[in-house]
């Protein structure tokens, strides 16, 4: 699909399709500082950085050259999975930390333009943060570098972290380090497999958040997308959810509409308080990003 198309798609169905958006703020350590022409420029602590984002499909609030300006790092993809960061600015460190409330997030460059956290995630950080109590037990599917984790563990739950990636286990246990925490449990294995284990096991969870890839390969090469496992994943979620509970899930897939995931949720749980929204976050400059849907199930 070529980029002019991509726009016209996303016009589309932004101007006939009106959909409910839910805004994730900025922090002291994260700002959207601008969007547009598919890249983003944000602030990470002292850090400013430029990432493709395609959801950027509209004309930026500044001129590139300022973005140049301030930045001091700017990915160039090569193919849709790999690049690399161009340093705009000596000397800068390709490693540094930030806080989100208690926490200490440690971000670093990588070849996938990702740099250990997705910042429209705090939405949900502020909800778990506000709904959880010392000792209710938390899982968290997919958990990627565990910031909703180690938020969850700050107001003393039990959590439980699972990731099928041993690299990205390691990089949340040290930022479970760096935030002072321990006895987070780090489960490396398939999430599904997982999730379907703790069903057998007769398991319970106050809070659930899923973040599942929209496409990928398992460990055993068996083809994974999110539009045929989503409706499972929601049925084990509330399988595994305690009743007063709540479940959150993301997802970023065009093939998984937010009419599809309404509709999942009606016909599969007619009696539940659910809500399904867009995730956004408005830059400095006042364009908004759509990150994907968000889910969230009180059970």
């Amino acid at each position: 699909m070529n980029f002019e198309f991509l726009i016209f798609l996303l016009f589309y169905f932004n101007y006939f399709c009106p959909m409910s958006r839910v805004f994730a703020n900025h922090w002291n350590d994260y700002e959207l500082l601008d969007a547009g022409n598919a890249k983003k420029l944000e602030r990470w602590g002292k850090i400013i950085t430029i990432r493709p984002d395609r959801n950027a499909y509209f004309k930026p609030g500044s001129p590139e050259s300022e973005w140049k300006n301030l930045a001091h790092f700017e990915f160039t993809e090569h193919s849709a999975n790999s690049g690399e960061w161009q340093e705009l600015k000596a000397g800068t460190p390709r490693e540094w930390q930030i806080k989100f409330q208690s926490v200490t997030l440690n971000l670093k460059l990588t070849r996938f333009k990702h740099i250990g956290v997705f910042p429209e995630q705090s939405y949900n950080w502020d909800f778990v943060s506000n709904h959880l109590n010392p000792g209710d037990r938390f899982l968290n599917l997919f958990g990627y570098t565990g910031a909703v984790s180690l938020v969850a563990r700050s107001k003393g739950a039990a959590v439980f972290h699972c990731d099928s990636v041993k690299q990205i286990i390691s990089w949340g246990k040290e930022n479970m380090e760096s935030s002072g925490l321990s006895d987070i449990h780090w489960i490396l294995e398939d999430a599904l497999k997982f999730a379907q284990r703790e069903v057998k096991r007769g398991n319970k969870y106050r809070g659930i958040c899923m973040d599942p890839p929209a496409f990928g390969l398992g460990a055993n090469k068996e083809r994974w997308k999110i539009e045929d496992k989503f409706s499972e994943l929601l049925e084990l979620a509330v399988s595994l959810a305690e009743p007063g509970g709540f479940i959150i899930a993301n997802t970023y897939s065009p093939r998984l509409s937010i009419t599809d995931i309404q509709a999942t949720v009606s016909s599969l749980f007619p009696s539940k308080n659910a809500a399904v929204n867009k995730l956004c976050v408005k830059s400095v400059t006042g364009k908004v990003i759509e990150y994907g849907e968000l889910t969230r199930l009180l059970t």
